[in-house]
């Protein structure tokens, strides 16, 4: 396995797309650095499966990604117990759904934390070791707003457009390190961030569950379908091997059409 004992964090990786692609990291022999929050024997158990899928070692950081200190202190516990990472995923992500003139400040500030500051932060603690070895390969989860807006989500569309800023920019800082730079931006993917979405859409916009689902989550996507995270858990295991080594600086739809209109 080409990836066997690389060295990989993955945020947000306690449930959703970040639980998939820790998965699909682990099946190759990675060691792994999992994060995020949810109940904790639950998280035990994730854990001891994915070091029963990779035979290498999984580590469980709670670090609070919208903290900084809490991010510090994270890489200080990678950098005893691996003294680096090999990969990295950005891919904590938070939702909240409501008119601008009613959108609180509050939930503002939180999702451009843990949405786009929370990467720059792993990203900049990453980089030197990356440079050091001259290889590295981060990979920023986005989303198809990104590249496109809908009503009602100004914090999350401002925080992943910006996101695709970043990925651009740090691509071309580390280009002649071997160190890849590129963001998956996926459209409506079943996840239990997505689900949390519905109510505060429901009443945002005065719809029923369904009306939600296929008139608003579904109405861009040309294939009427939610994208599998078996998808994007693939397009992100592509990206750190050697064949993708000339893809970087890149924002890579898997968005059922979406941003072809």
């Amino acid at each position: 396995m080409k990836l066997k004992d690389k060295i990989a964090l993955i945020t947000g990786s306690t449930s959703g797309i970040g639980a998939g692609i820790a998965e699909s990291f682990a099946k190759e022999g990675c060691h792994l650095v999992i994060n995020g929050f949810g109940n904790r024997e639950d998280i035990e158990k994730q854990r001891q499966y994915l070091e029963s899928l990779s035979g290498a070692t999984v580590m469980y950081e709670d670090a609070d990604l919208a903290v900084p200190e809490d991010i510090d202190k994270m890489f200080g516990h990678i950098q005893t117990q691996f003294g680096g990472v090999d990969m990295v995923v950005n891919n904590a992500g938070i939702q909240f759904v409501s008119p601008i003139e009613d959108f609180p400040v509050q939930k503002w500030d939180q999702i451009l934390a843990i949405n786009l500051s929370a990467s720059f932060h792993v990203i900049r603690h990453c980089i030197p070791y990356m440079k050091a070895q001259k290889f590295g390969r981060i990979i920023n989860i986005a989303s198809a707003h990104a590249l496109t807006a809908s009503p009602y989500k100004s914090a999350y569309v401002a925080a992943k457009h910006a996101i695709a800023g970043l990925t651009k920019t740090v691509a071309l800082e580390v280009a002649e390190f071997g160190i890849t730079v590129n963001a998956i931006a996926p459209a409506y993917v079943w996840t239990p961030l997505v689900e949390k979405q519905i109510p505060d859409t429901m009443k945002a916009r005065n719809l029923t569950r369904e009306q939600v689902i296929h008139e608003v989550m579904l109405k861009a996507q040309p294939t009427k379908k939610f994208v599998r995270i078996e998808e994007i858990a693939n397009m992100a295991l592509f990206l750190t091997g050697e064949l993708a080594c000339s893809i970087t600086g890149s924002i890579l739809s898997i968005d059922g059409g979406w941003t072809a209109q």
